[in-house]
């Protein structure tokens, strides 16, 4: 397939994005919680910054993601769903984005994503772009390397983020899902997460990191199984002027995952609106 036209800014920065959203409605190791009693507690950063790591070994899974955003009084969520192939950097979600108050409270047609490593690819996005055509985007040219600005973080991504976790600390045990899960809360910061990442998610990283976004910091809470496999990451990140939650759920490992990315004839050329 041949290199797509890729669309670098404008309507897709994530001051914009994140305004047309809601217009649309080192590492230090913490004590931990019983540390004597669980040696998974002994390491707790390790622990966080191998997650990456353990998801390209398991090879695939399906996911559940949330993006809750809060700003000025009022709060939307996005939600979406689909799967990830981890050892080729591919997934497809359907993203659902809020009710349209403008439209008698009826929610907007389903965003469908591609994420292919540094590339992201949108259909049904609107903001000018025709139903049939898919927008694209480099990553690396976002200022939150596409941690917000799609509706739905990368879930490699929210993994590799978290290579740069700090200020580690193990919160005890809990159950997700009918799973048993070890829980971590901790910081991450992006420019260290970046020099570990794979390459095209590391350049991501550098500049959100270089632009500042979210304060260079963070928060995030890792929900991690017996075999060390994630089950849920939460990452908050402050973004312009809202505060954002991300949520990722990691479920159905080993499952089959066919991913195509669209057609060069099917890639919009042309402005795409601001919101």
């Amino acid at each position: 397939m041949g290199r797509q036209r890729r669309h670098t800014g404008g309507g897709l920065a994530v001051g914009a994005a994140v305004a047309g959203l809601m217009a649309l409605v080192t590492g230090c190791s913490g004590g931990g919680a019983a540390a004597s009693d669980d040696p998974r507690a002994a390491d707790p950063a390790g622990t966080v910054r191998r997650l990456a790591d353990s998801l390209v070994r398991a090879g695939s899974s399906e996911a559940r993601t949330s993006m809750e955003m809060a700003s000025g009084g009022t709060r939307v969520t996005i939600t979406g769903r689909g799967a990830y192939d981890y050892a080729r950097r591919l997934g497809r979600f359907e993203v659902v984005l809020p009710q349209d108050p403008a439209d008698g409270g009826r929610h907007k047609p389903p965003v469908t994503e591609v994420m292919a490593g540094g590339d992201l690819y949108m259909k049904n996005r609107g903001a000018g772009v025709p139903a049939d055509k898919w927008v694209h985007v480099e990553t690396a040219t976002l200022s939150d390397g596409n941690l917000v600005t799609g509706g739905a973080t990368d879930p490699l991504v929210a993994a590799e983020l978290l290579r740069g976790a700090r200020r580690v600390t193990y919160a005890g045990r809990t159950r997700l899902d009918g799973v048993d899960v070890r829980h971590y809360r901790g910081v991450a910061d992006l420019a260290r997460a970046a020099k570990g990442a794979a390459p095209d998610h590391g350049r991501a990283l550098r500049v959100a990191a270089a632009k500042g976004f979210s304060k260079g910091g963070v928060r995030f809470d890792a929900y991690v199984d017996e075999g060390g496999l994630p089950r849920r990451i939460r990452h908050r990140f402050a973004v312009a002027d809202a505060d954002v939650a991300s949520t990722t759920s990691l479920y159905g490992f080993g499952v089959r995952v066919g991913v195509r990315l669209p057609a060069e004839r099917n890639i919009y050329a042309g402005k795409i609106a601001e919101r």
